[in-house]
């Protein structure tokens, strides 16, 4: 082919690649204005409101990382720091030992293991809210289910969320009964993939069934389960509505975590200020934890 009959081919080829790359920005624009205007700007609001003193219904004053410094030395925020964490550990670690259990052991062959597998994950699919309000019911002390249970094998009643030492771990229990079907489904799907060469080379070896778990299933599923560990952290972290509901962060401020006293702050004291610092805190948080754990998740090898 000449020079001459190949120049019109090209040129039509070099207008088909301009038309295709400005459509392009069809689509992707669209896109950028909505991440903009709802994740980018409300976050850079948010900062900027956290440098002023700012009440609803009085003027702003500029007071730079005061709002910060108060934080660092409020003995209240500190504490629900705490308490946050606290709920944290325990409301990821019961449901991903929980439901790993679980998916060894619906992971067998068994009668009904279908059915069985559904009504295990019937929690998961009620809203927090509701399984709030249920559990509320639960935990009274003179009413409520869980004592008539306990009463039933000779164990005294007890205060549940209405004492400040058992708060806590009462509510990480209505986190364990709605999530551990969820990470048992992570987990679940990680066995399904396992290949069965190991099992079958170990197996005539003369390995027993717990060096088969231990040695094989474990570091394989090991992967799946920090799947589950991360999606658990960066939720348990955001838990507010099944503690405002059972709790309110009482007794006192006794189940009050950086979420309610956030919301206490902007929604019943209108410290806007103050709250956009705790916002701004706590997705730092977030964050870090979160990249933390995605970061030992990338270092986690499949063997």
């Amino acid at each position: 082919m000449s020079t001459a009959s190949a120049a019109p081919a090209l040129r039509a080829t070099a207008n088909i690649v301009a038309r295709r790359r400005r459509s392009y920005y069809l689509f992707i624009v669209p896109a950028l204005v909505v991440i903009g205007a709802v994740i980018i700007f409300p976050w850079l609001f948010t900062v900027w409101m956290s440098a002023f003193d700012w009440k609803i219904g009085s003027a702003a004053h500029f007071v730079g990382f005061d709002n910060y410094t108060k934080l660092a030395t409020n003995r209240r925020f500190l504490e629900a720091v705490v308490r946050t964490f606290y709920f944290t550990v325990l409301a990821v670690a019961a449901p991903v030992v929980l439901g790993t259990i679980a998916a060894l052991i619906f992971h067998r062959q068994f009668p009904f293991r279908g059915v069985l597998r559904g009504i295990f994950i019937l929690p998961m699919m009620a809203t927090p809210v509701s399984i709030a309000l249920v559990w509320t019911m639960m935990f009274h002390p003179q009413q409520g289910v869980l004592n008539y249970l306990l009463s039933l094998i000779g164990l005294p009643p007890s205060l549940w969320v209405y004492s400040p030492q058992l708060v806590i771990p009462s509510l990480v229990l209505v986190e364990v009964w709605h999530w551990t079907p969820l990470v048992m489904l992570i987990v679940l799907g990680g066995l399904a993939a396992l290949p069965l060469e190991p099992y079958e080379s170990a197996t005539l070896d003369g390995a027993s069934e717990w060096q088969l778990f231990r040695h094989i299933t474990l570091p394989l599923v090991a992967p799946f389960m920090l799947v589950a560990v991360v999606i658990r952290t960066i939720d348990a972290l955001k838990t507010f509505d099944t503690i405002y509901v059972i709790t309110s962060g009482g007794p006192g401020t006794a189940s009050e975590t950086i979420n309610l006293y956030l919301y206490l702050q902007a929604f019943a004291f209108y410290n806007i200020g103050n709250a956009s610092a705790v916002v701004v805190i706590f997705f730092v948080i977030v964050m870090a934890l979160a990249l933390t754990l995605l970061h030992v998740r990338e270092r986690t090898k499949w063997t």
